[in-house]
């Protein structure tokens, strides 16, 4: 499956709630989430744009791959199916 390439912030933070993403705090235009689970934590800063631009939704698909331990392609297949 491709990445979207008309995916807001707005949308993408919902999608990301499947994998116990929260938002931490909001500082102008850039949003950071964060997971805690059994002792690991993960950050990560979402600009608040309409759409996110690809180059950079690719970076945090593959942030948050590396940190679940996920294949990007799974990730991308289970939060866009």
């Amino acid at each position: 499956m491709k990445i979207p390439r008309d995916l807001n912030a707005k949308k993408l933070i919902r999608l990301l709630k499947k994998y116990d993403y929260f938002i931490d705090r909001q500082v102008g235009s850039h949003i950071r989430l964060s997971r805690s689970i059994r002792g690991s934590e993960h950050q990560i800063t979402i600009p608040n744009h309409n759409p996110i631009k690809i180059g950079t939704l690719n970076s945090i698909l593959n942030d948050i791959s590396e940190h679940l331990k996920l294949s990007k392609q799974d990730l991308v297949d289970k939060l866009f199916e």
